[in-house]
């Protein structure tokens, strides 16, 4: 392809058109409050503001026609019964709840929204909301000198995205990712927006082709759609973690994961026979080496049909399921949104029959080519197609499978747009529309069939569900890797804001391939990855054919025993990372965190790159440059206790860490605690002892946590069966008292006590549990 090569740059090629032409959304005409909504015809179009809560307001401009307000793919939230104060004066109308006010100019309309104090949330100045006759829609927004910008979902670069200009448009990247690459797999049209230490949130919900442009000036930003509406809400925070909750409120939060699925995770394009299988699993067990999970890439389906096996490679899945069920390791396969073009082909038969492909407005089947060649794609859209791909899951399911990994479902196809004819006709539950509209949701709704099938057919155990693509709201159904990564050492810097972004976008299950999926890994860099890798929510090596096996024992001992280590660290640590997951499920928090999100007045944590935080009292340093062993480290407020080696840093300050190959820097903060379990063995992964361990403090530090269990298997906890532990840790000169303020669920672990570690503990120190003096928790 010429684009492909320096003829994208020939000065001939330059646009020669003027300057883009917006139609402005003019004055206010008149309004009427109907259904709980304000509905205001402007002179060019009409406009509609809807109070979800007393923080969260939807804004609906449509040039055309009254706003629709049904049909979100993504918002799962019901506007809220919200007390409006309404004024209206000759030249603005102020709508106020007990959070805002939104002050609206009649002449020409524009917003202005505030918080409870008076501080400008966001404003439109000489350019408000307009659109174009070609069908675009765009709002100009006020910036500020002081605005950080965030979130924006899976993006490549740094982590504050100020300077920039993103596109969302589900893209399959195969080439290598850069800071330029974009767009890449996943559509999440919202960003957080920090400025002076208090943060606000937009959410930007159209499904077609979308832009955020905070590049092209310094005055304004602004977001636009090839068509559709605009369709936003803005979230008044004012922390960061407020935005976060709010956002997730309208788009749903992540289902409890089963325990399983938060451990090790091992894959590569392919392990091609059964046996490369069982090989593999038995070097897990007889290393010690954890695994949970082992998954099946393309290669053992039966030419690449979904829903099969390939009866030479793998003679007998039910008995390898069951045999590695029977050593503590689950298999995940692969699943593709492509059927293949096959008469003879069962699902190809049903699909064609049933109705349930994707077609053309005259009546054609749409045809693309993937893995297995020329092949139809279902129609997720529809929720007769939905339900007919989730009951298929039943050929896995009666297996004793309990996950699946979609993939190639922004949809892929291999052709020049790398992707479905934007021409093809979706049937959207009843309102017919082009793939133009919805190819963003297609990966999420695929997502929704695939989890809720196999979510009925598990019979209370929880599913797991790995995806490619998706639009926002995908953390309701699945976890969410950031695709093909490559085995650079960039690509391992990389990944810590990508994955920290994808958090601050709702998505707290996320991850990358660790060790990088194309290239040749080595040594030093899976070493190095896999470190960081245990501490990534979703923790999974995978590597691509034609490159280098990257399993923990490719590089020899020495290697081996650090990942191993680190490996073990992960369970060691899983009590602490579930507790965070309940809080994500919860409240939307992202388990894996940026320094910004907990220290949001600090500004030397706003583009911290090359750390991060596990939930809120935890940071870590770890090495991402070959042939180090010394970083600097930012520490924020308060002080801090490194994990491995209990020396104590100051807070507020930088320093010069040093860490050999086996070690990670990680700094816990003084006065808090965390939950530590233990690795017994890839057959048996319940812990039989928990601890914690406390970072005593002299200066009066409080801090209050929730530690939460379950079985971490089934949806009992929604029926009571949980333990959930509310503790305080109060740090004073003469002691460290520990107190449970609340325990709730009837569920009662294999622990029946949890034990006391206190580091870092004065002479003249008690340690006082519940008011006495003890080194347990009774449970």
């Amino acid at each position: 392809m010429l684009e492909d090569t320096s003829f994208a740059i020939h000065p001939g090629k330059e646009q020669q058109s003027g300057p883009v032409v917006y139609r402005d959304i003019g004055r206010l005409i008149n309004y009427e409050v109907k259904e709980n909504a304000y509905q205001i015809n402007c002179e060019n179009g009409n406009v509609v503001i809807q109070f979800y809560t007393d923080s969260i307001v939807r804004i609906v401009m449509n040039q055309k026609e009254q706003p629709k307000l049904n049909g979100s793919r993504a918002v799962v939230a019901e506007p809220g019964i919200v007390s409006i104060h309404e004024t209206n004066q000759d030249e603005e109308l102020i709508l106020s709840t007990a959070k805002i006010e939104l002050n609206i100019t009649k002449e020409p309309f524009r917003l202005t929204m505030f918080d409870g104090q008076g501080r400008e949330i966001i404003a439109e100045g000489d350019r408000g909301m307009a659109y174009r006759e070609n069908g675009e829609v765009v709002a100009f927004k006020r910036m500020h000198d002081t605005d950080h910008f965030y979130g924006f979902g899976e993006k490549a670069g740094h982590l504050d995205k100020r300077g920039e200009s993103y596109e969302m448009w589900n893209s399959d990247v195969y080439a290598p990712h850069n800071p330029e690459t974009d767009p890449l797999y996943e559509s999440i049209p919202y960003f957080m927006t920090l400025r002076d230490g208090k943060a606000h949130g937009v959410f930007f919900d159209n499904t077609f082709r979308t832009k955020f442009d905070m590049k092209t000036s310094n005055d304004y930003y602004s977001f636009s759609a090839e068509g559709g509406q605009l369709d936003y809400y803005i979230m008044a925070g004012p922390e960061p973690k407020a935005v976060l909750q709010q956002y997730t409120h309208l788009t749903g939060r992540i289902p409890l994961p089963p325990k399983w699925s938060l451990g090790y995770h091992q894959s590569r394009y392919s392990y091609e026979t059964e046996q490369e299988v069982r090989d593999l699993a038995k070097n897990f067990v007889e290393k010690d080496i954890p695994v949970d999970v082992i998954h099946l890439d393309i290669h053992y389906m039966n030419g690449y049909r979904v829903f099969t096996f390939d009866n030479e490679r793998f003679p007998n899945p039910e008995k390898l399921i069951a045999d590695l069920r029977e050593m503590g390791i689950r298999v995940v396969p692969i699943v593709d949104p492509g059927v293949k073009k096959d008469a003879e082909y069962p699902i190809y038969q049903e699909g064609v029959n049933q109705d349930q492909f994707c077609k053309y407005i005259e009546g054609e089947t749409y045809f693309g080519e993937v893995w297995p060649g020329i092949s139809a794609f279902p129609d997720f859209t529809d929720e007769k197609t939905r339900k007919w791909w989730g009951e298929k899951h039943e050929f896995y399911t009666n297996m004793g499978i309990e996950g699946v990994w979609n993939d190639m479902n922004e949809p892929a196809v291999f052709n020049e747009t790398k992707t479905m004819d934007v021409n093809v006709m979706h049937r959207n539950d009843g309102e017919p529309t082009t793939h133009r509209e919805l190819h963003n949701v297609y990966g999420l709704l695929m997502g929704k069939a695939t989890y809720e099938g196999m979510k009925e057919q598990l019979h209370g155990k929880r599913p797991f569900l790995l995806t490619r693509a998706g639009y926002a709201g995908v953390q309701r159904y699945a976890s969410v890797w950031t695709g093909d990564n490559r085995s650079f050492w960039e690509h391992l810097q990389m990944s810590l804001p990508m994955v920290m972004n994808l958090g601050l976008s709702g998505v707290a299950f996320t991850g990358p391939d660790v060790g990088g999926f194309a290239h040749d890994t080595n040594a030093e860099l899976l070493t190095r990855w896999t470190q960081v890798g245990a501490f990534t929510p979703f923790f999974r090596n995978h590597s691509a054919i034609g490159f280098r096996y990257q399993e923990p024992w490719q590089f020899g001992e020495k290697h081996e025993e650090i990942m191993k280590k680190y490996i073990k660290m992960r369970y060691e640590w899983m009590p602490q990372l579930y507790s965070l997951f309940y809080e994500a499920s919860q409240k939307g928090l992202p388990v894996m965190r940026p320094l910004l999100m907990e220290y949001p007045e600090d500004a030397k944590t706003y583009n911290l790159n090359d750390q991060f935080m596990i939930g809120d009292n935890v940071v870590l340093a770890p090495i991402l440059q070959p042939s180090i062993t010394d970083r600097v480290v930012y520490l924020p407020k308060g002080d801090w206790v490194e994990f491995s080696t209990g020396v104590n840093y100051e807070g507020e300050k930088t320093h010069l860490i040093h860490a050999e190959l086996d070690e990670l820097p990680i700094f816990v903060r003084k006065g808090s605690a965390i939950m530590q379990g233990e690795w017994i063995s890839n057959k048996d992964k319940t812990p039989k002892q928990v601890s914690m361990n406390v970072y005593a403090g002299i200066s009066g530090e409080s801090y209050r946590f929730t530690y939460y269990d379950d079985d971490g298997e089934t949806f009992a906890y929604e029926n009571g069966q949980f333990l959930e532990l509310d503790i305080e840790v109060v740090s004073t000169k003469n002691a460290v008292e520990i107190t449970v303020v609340d325990q709730q669920g009837a569920f009662k672990p294999a622990y029946q006590e949890i034990k006391l570690h206190v580091i870092g503990l004065n002479e003249d120190q008690d340690v006082i549990i519940n008011g006495e003096k003890k080194t347990t928790i009774q449970l």
